[in-house]
């Protein structure tokens, strides 16, 4: 005994007919798939569902999982207080599964609780598996701002948890789609919505789970997705298994997607490795990128490295072209891991003697010395991808009409508050995001008289 199957589940409040009052009958097919996907929980028998849910505790850097004996919910901030639920915890998987994370240094376990209550993301699926008379222990688990291999990983652990103590297992990725699908809806229209929904059906539908490493973290913000983590998780528990896999349901009439979809174990299969597979592609994309690199790049890439392993700065090397060694001008270096931002840092106009020692300095305080994100490992320097972005000169502006987001970085400016957003980045697509962020990381709350705009080309090496 070990997974025996899963589920994808949403969590509307409104499906409890108590919460819906009525509104429930908009989302019936919704309703219907979902005592289906109950009926096949129920008829693997598990002896313990893992529930994975973005509604209780998260944290930037940990995986919460609920401790104690069990808990209790209700649907009172629904305005159906009498709809309570409870779960009693499987407390032996759960301390063997946090023996295995802990003895491998993995950012999970029991602790920071903040509220011991059910969530709803967790309760609506209980809700459905009591209707079918489903008896079970349960183990409740969090979302995490760590990458989709780190969720990945998660489930992977959890599948291993069961094997060990012989336990019968279904996975519950609680988590709605999209909620960005329809102008009226109560979190607006985004293009991104619609095509997430259709594309992660598309994924969860066919069990092809590799694909959901492929999403990338600003298309699934722009989207407004909720479950992607849930599914990732649960992906990584059928990890090198064979499944049954049975779409059921999608739909979105609230300006919300609801998906539905159930697996069934039937074997194991070594072509479902989908993480050891997206890793050795990504390897490869990175041993190309490095291969390509130019003086720029590899520079910041030799900084950072031989700070992180010998805690001593590179020194500047003469082989380097001249524009590098006597040229002066701001930088920026960035980072990105796994898609997502590992740091940057950058002057806006030089502090040292040259371009080369510009890089060095910043590649450092890129990787260690940014305060929104812990130091760089030095597991993490392969994977690292770099940007060296070399500053041009500044010009003062008279309105963000002489802005474009594609060419110009801007730098907004009032008193001795200043705030730089590079050019041409992913996720900001408008003047108007442009600015706004750039004012935010100076400080400034709004636009007003007094307030100086500057615009700025960059030569970027990647």
């Amino acid at each position: 005994m070990s997974i025996r199957g899963a589920v994808m589940v949403p969590h509307p409040p409104l499906i409890i007919p108590e919460v819906g009052r009525g509104q429930e009958k908009g989302i019936s097919a919704t309703t219907a798939a979902y005592e289906k996907a109950a009926q096949h929980v129920a008829k693997l028998c598990p002896d313990t569902v893992v529930v994975t849910t973005p509604h209780t505790v998260m944290y930037a850097d940990y995986f919460h999982i609920s401790p104690g004996r069990g808990a209790s919910g209700d649907f009172g901030q629904f305005r159906a207080k009498e709809i309570r639920m409870d779960a009693e915890y499987d407390s032996e998987l759960r301390s063997y599964l946090c023996r295995l994370l802990d003895r491998d240094g993995f950012m999970a376990g029991t602790r920071g609780e903040r509220d011991s209550r059910l969530d709803h993301g967790a309760m609506i699926p209980l809700y459905f598996l009591k209707k079918q008379n489903v008896r079970c222990k349960v183990l409740r688990i969090g979302l995490s701002g760590q990458s989709l291999e780190a969720h990945y990983r998660l489930g992977q652990y959890i599948s291993r948890a069961a094997d060990a103590l012989h336990r019968n297992v279904v996975m519950i990725a609680s988590g709605d789609l999209s909620h960005k699908l329809l102008e009226s809806g109560p979190y607006g229209y985004q293009k991104e919505g619609p095509e997430y929904d259709e594309r992660i059906m598309q994924v969860m539908g066919t069990g092809n789970f590799g694909d959901l490493l492929e999403f990338g973290e600003e298309f699934c913000e722009k989207a407004a997705e909720c479950g992607h983590r849930s599914f990732v998780i649960m992906a990584g528990a059928l990890d090198g298994k064979a499944v049954n896999v049975r779409r059921l349901s999608y739909e979105g009439p609230f300006g919300v997607g609801y998906g539905i979809c159930t697996y069934e174990v039937s074997g194991t299969d070594e072509k479902r490795h989908f993480l050891s597979q997206y890793e050795e592609i990504q390897r490869r994309k990175l041993e190309s990128m490095r291969a390509s690199e130019d003086a720029y790049v590899k520079l910041a890439r030799k900084s950072l490295e031989t700070y992180v392993k010998t805690g001593r700065k590179t020194a500047v090397l003469e082989n380097l072209p001249e524009e590098l060694r006597s040229g002066r001008a701001g930088v920026f270096v960035s980072l990105k891991l796994h898609g997502r931002l590992r740091g940057c840092i950058g002057t806006i106009s030089p502090v040292t003697d040259s371009i080369a020692e510009e890089i060095v300095e910043n590649a450092v305080s890129a990787g260690c010395r940014d305060p929104r994100f812990s130091p760089v490992r030095e597991e993490e320097l392969d994977r690292l991808v770099y940007s060296v972005d070399v500053l041009g000169e500044t010009e003062e502006i008279a309105s963000p009409e002489e802005l474009d987001v594609k060419e110009y970085g801007v730098i907004v400016s009032k008193g001795r508050k200043r705030g730089l957003l590079l050019p041409n980045l992913e996720g900001v697509d408008t003047v108007e995001e442009q600015i706004s962020i750039a004012m935010q990381k100076a400080g400034i709350d709004h636009m007003e008289e007094g307030i100086k705009l500057e615009r700025f080309r960059v030569t970027r090496h990647k």
